[in-house]
């Protein structure tokens, strides 16, 4: 099934959109990536999905509310696997996410709001379950922010542009730090979205 979700997850992604820009980054093949981005729609991981086989290349995972995975099932064919943040069994999903950084075949995708917001929202709020993560999982990968936005222009399809920074520290003191680290990143590409003209 796995095969399966993969061609019908990356077709999908290529027929609704007219074009996916992203820049490289240098990926470190003895480590594992955590891949931090905003949430603000239900291409978000499918996007990404895209992107990391296109780009990272790695087994991609993504950390989804466990609602949602029992909505569809399917997405755990995709790497999905779930969190209830309201529930005793939170601890177990931030230890697995932690022990898949562990192995440096591996990349974990993390939406930090929680929740959706809009595509152009100028602050991004984290919640704390990432740094949980980022703790446990002492430092064994590399850390690469993404701030993904989605316009159509002159297209009936819209264009999708991908930020990402991959030479990020993935050493933080709190939340707080983290939190403005990918704030920096999102602010300068958020920037750069709003200067394009055709």
């Amino acid at each position: 099934m796995g095969w399966i979700f993969d061609v019908y997850a990356r077709n999908l992604v290529e027929r609704h959109f007219y074009k996916i820009n992203y820049n490289p980054v240098e990926i470190e093949k003895d480590r594992s990536i955590l891949l931090i981005a905003n949430h603000f729609s239900i291409w978000d991981g499918l996007i990404l999905y895209w992107l990391a086989h296109r780009l990272l290349a790695k087994k991609f995972h993504v950390m989804i509310l466990e609602e949602t995975l029992k909505k569809e099932p399917m997405l755990k064919y995709g790497g999905a696997f779930p969190i209830n943040k309201g529930s005793k069994n939170m601890i177990h999903s931030i230890d697995h996410a932690a022990q898949l950084l562990a192995d440096p075949q591996n990349l974990v995708l993390i939406f930090p709001q929680g929740k959706l917001y809009s595509n152009f929202v100028s602050d991004v709020h984290f919640e704390k379950g990432v740094m949980k993560i980022m703790d446990k999982a002492l430092g064994k990968f590399q850390l690469i922010y993404a701030a993904t936005f989605i316009e159509n222009f002159q297209h009936k399809k819209p264009a999708v542009n991908i930020y990402l920074s991959g030479n990020t520290n993935c050493t933080f003191e709190n939340i707080e730090a983290l939190n403005a680290g990918y704030q920096q990143h999102y602010n300068a590409a958020r920037l750069l979205q709003t200067k394009i003209v055709l």
